[in-house]
């Protein structure tokens, strides 16, 4: 990730990002690297399609947490099925063989679809440089994980109206999102110049993506907004803010993030496919689940709609989050909040929870997943919140 300097000052800006990032890591394929982040059930990676496409081999994920570096290898990865190696539906999820550790974070994913003009917090494992130079650090190097701000400035499609057929590439309408790196100088300024958006950026916090960053995240608050997928270098006309001419992520670059907010509904079902011992009817929801020894398990609470939409296409959402009852949260089981979507044709989906295993002789013990917030459709006359309770069991030789 190259960071900014001030256009009178050649320090380079750096921060670590590791506390509080815990859940951004490193993906291995095929001998090349990128990032990527961990999402909220702890058993799969959001990152980009490009890492995969034209190379074979088996995925290894990397975390680095307090406890120190824990590499996994992957079960696999499944590409966005309309991936098309030019930039467009650049996704892909990279499954986990096991559960996440313990120390790692786990992110929701941003929903809303008002990420233009809002600041973002950039993390990946990318390679060094100044805005001045570019990046300078090679690809191989032991980097650091960093962060850097930015601002979403546009939908990328707008580079097709704006500049027509100057770029040799047709962003899909409202899938990706556009931050250019700005040095404080009209000149340079890449979206002023050519999209006619002026902002001359964050100061020294600002920064953009370089090679090995593809596939870390772009966050809006605690949620994953946007997927690092490409830099370019554009001029047009007698605009041309490039400050070296090289797209080597320098001053007057742009990049793209894939709009993760228009690829919900994939992430969830791709997700959700992989629960396969999941309730699907009422009586199969499992109440009480042993904790286990080491690493975590998966709680299931079952989300069913009995109403009717006002039309097929009517997506269904709720918020949820989890509540400490006697069992507590990041001892007993990992603390979970977000929102749950029903798609057009699905009428019920599980919200999972991980369970924390330890060799603690205990009592059995309970926690609680409030539901609220329903848009598209209710409880029921007076009712605003649904509550389910789990009960953790021990297996470690209590005896009361």
């Amino acid at each position: 990730m190259v960071t900014t300097t001030t256009h009178y000052s050649d320090a380079r800006y750096r921060s670590n990002a590791g506390e509080g990032f815990d859940g951004v890591v490193r993906v291995y394929y095929g001998g090349y690297y990128g990032s990527g982040t961990l999402l909220f059930d702890g058993r799969a990676i959001l990152t980009s399609a490009h890492l995969f496409a034209g190379r074979s081999g088996t995925a290894s994920v990397s975390f680095e947490t307090v406890a120190g570096t824990q590499t996994l290898t992957a079960q696999g990865h499944t590409l966005h099925p309309a991936y098309d190696g030019d930039g467009n539906n650049d996704l892909a999820l990279v499954w986990l063989s096991g559960a996440a550790p313990i120390g790692a974070d786990r992110y929701g994913i941003y929903r809303d679809e008002d990420e233009v003009g809002q600041r973002m917090t950039l993390v990946g494992y990318g390679r060094n440089g100044t805005g001045n130079t570019g990046a300078t650090s090679s690809e191989g190097s032991p980097l650091l994980r960093l962060q850097a701000a930015n601002r979403f400035d546009a939908e990328a499609s707008t580079l097709v109206s704006r500049l027509g057929s100057t770029i040799d590439w047709t962003p899909l309408a409202g899938t990706q999102l556009l931050a250019d790196f700005d040095n404080g100088l009209t000149r340079n300024d890449a979206h002023g110049q050519l999209l006619g958006r002026h902002d001359l950026g964050l100061g020294l916090d600002e920064g953009l993506i370089a090679g090995g960053d593809s596939g870390g995240p772009a966050f809006i608050g605690d949620r994953v907004a946007g997927v690092a997928s490409y830099t370019a270098s554009l001029s047009y006309g007698s605009a041309d803010p490039d400050i070296d001419g090289f797209n080597n992520s320098s001053f007057g670059e742009l990049a793209a993030w894939q709009r993760v907010s228009a690829y919900q509904q994939w992430i969830d079902q791709s997700l959700r496919a992989r629960y396969a011992d999941a309730p699907n009817r009422p009586a199969d929801v499992v109440t009480a689940v042993a904790e286990g020894h080491t690493d975590t398990r998966l709680a299931y609470f079952l989300l069913q709609f009995t109403g009717v939409r006002s039309t097929p296409e009517q997506i269904l959402s709720v918020d949820y989050a989890t509540r400490d009852g006697s069992a507590q949260a990041g001892s007993d089981y990992l603390a979970t909040h977000g929102t749950l979507m029903l798609y057009p044709g699905e009428d019920q989906a599980v919200i999972a929870v991980e369970i924390l295993g330890d060799r603690q002789a205990e009592p059995n013990e309970t926690f609680y997943l409030d539901v609220f917030d329903p848009v598209g459709g209710s409880f029921g006359a007076g009712v605003a919140k649904l509550t389910a309770v789990r009960t953790i069991i021990d297996d470690d030789g209590w005896l009361a």
